[in-house]
């Protein structure tokens, strides 16, 4: 199960989770589709104001994964939705809906927003910078009852605009009333919140309180609670996805940078003071007072640093990825789309490339229904 948190080919979710007895005001109007992917979900958190962040998709439950990347604030959780699964925790109903900001679901499409934002509305640290829209709305809201978050949320021009930037454009229209067949996925957030681990889930009537942790390891309580939900599913279920909303880690390169900048010019002072016959001053660096120690410990500085720079360079390359790829998802390629099959069709290549189309698809199809067929007579074989 551990090996089977992220699988892109369930990326892009249905959630069309309609919430009962809820009339909506359609004014506030419609919520697309969002792609679970790290670079969509690291450009809706700046684009709602907030610095200091960036998302990561974990591969994995394997603890030194989650290492490399502390300070963890939240993990945002991709699902297959089944109805009438049990909570892992009791539902809060008492004060702490107070301080824990816990909005419901009012419309659909909107759970990666909601997901992104029951990480940011609950989370404090030196590193994040929340800004001006999300300080204004938590400040707006807070007071509210879950449902009144949740309307409040659905109304908001600027979050619904950061949002629907990532909409696709469609050259056609679908009906709306058509039931979808497919399968609903849903994201929901983990949030560690003064020493107890939450689940919150829009469709939930509150926080799911999931207990305390040890010594602030939420995160080792988290993937418990995760691996316990994946085992639930059958075992050639994995359509999962999981992501950590992590500090820059640019910034937190730099700030190491910074720091062991000071530590070199403070080794280069010492060696000074001790070539020219000056008594050493304690400056509380812990740093040695032997020349060749002080040496070595401004080449391995140096080293660090060099590291460090590879490191820098390593994630402005991954946000410029991250820019492009958001560019091409914003395109809309279906004029070019059209246009090539017009020019096959002036060409007299259309109708063949469809025929053989159709035929890879069933053939496909066929040796599909060959392995399914087959999966029963290797477990009977094996039993």
């Amino acid at each position: 199960a551990s090996g089977a948190t992220s699988n892109k080919s369930a990326a892009t979710c249905a959630y069309n989770i309609i919430v009962p007895g809820i009339s909506l005001n359609m004014s506030a109007g419609e919520w697309c589709l969002i792609e679970s992917d790290p670079g969509v979900f690291t450009e809706l958190i700046r684009g709602f104001g907030v610095q200091g962040l960036q998302v990561e998709e974990m591969w994995s439950l394997d603890g030194d994964q989650f290492k490399k990347l502390k300070p963890i604030h939240g993990l945002i959780f991709l699902y297959k939705w089944r109805p009438g699964e049990e909570p892992q925790g009791s539902v809060v109903k008492d004060r702490r809906l107070d301080d824990i900001f816990f909005a419901k679901q009012m419309i659909t499409n909107a759970c990666a927003t909601q997901a992104i934002l029951s990480v940011l509305l609950n989370v404090s640290h030196p590193d994040i910078e929340l800004g001006t829209v999300l300080s204004e709305f938590r400040e707006f809201a807070i007071s509210f009852d879950p449902a009144s978050r949740g309307l409040a949320l659905t109304n908001s021009e600027q979050i619904r605009k950061v949002h629907n930037s990532f909409a696709r454009q469609q050259m056609f229209e679908f009906d709306k009333q058509q039931p979808s067949k497919d399968d609903a996925f849903h994201f929901v957030a983990y949030v560690p919140f003064q020493g107890r681990l939450y689940e919150l889930d829009g469709l939930r009537e509150g926080p799911i309180d999931l207990g305390k942790f040890e010594q602030d390891d939420w995160i080792g309580t988290a993937k418990e609670m995760l691996d316990k939900r994946i085992l639930s599913y059958t075992s050639d279920e994995i359509h999962f996805n999981l992501m950590a909303i992590v500090s820059d880690r640019r910034k937190l390169s730099e700030r190491e940078i910074t720091e062991l900048e000071r530590k070199k010019q403070l080794a280069a002072q010492r060696i000074e003071s001790l070539v020219s016959g000056q008594e050493l001053m304690d400056d509380g660096s812990g740093l040695p007072s032997d020349p060749e120690q002080l040496q070595a410990v401004i080449e391995e500085v140096e080293a660090k640093v060099i590291s460090l720079q590879g490191s820098i360079a390593e994630e402005e390359a991954k946000m410029e990825g991250y820019r492009i790829e958001n560019i091409r998802r914003r395109h809309n390629y279906l004029p070019l789309i059209m246009e090539v099959l017009k020019i096959l069709a002036t060409r007299g290549e259309l109708v063949r490339l469809c025929q053989e189309a159709k035929q890879k698809k069933a053939q496909q199809r066929e040796a599909s229904k060959k392995t399914e067929s087959a999966k029963p007579q290797e477990e009977t074989t094996k039993t």
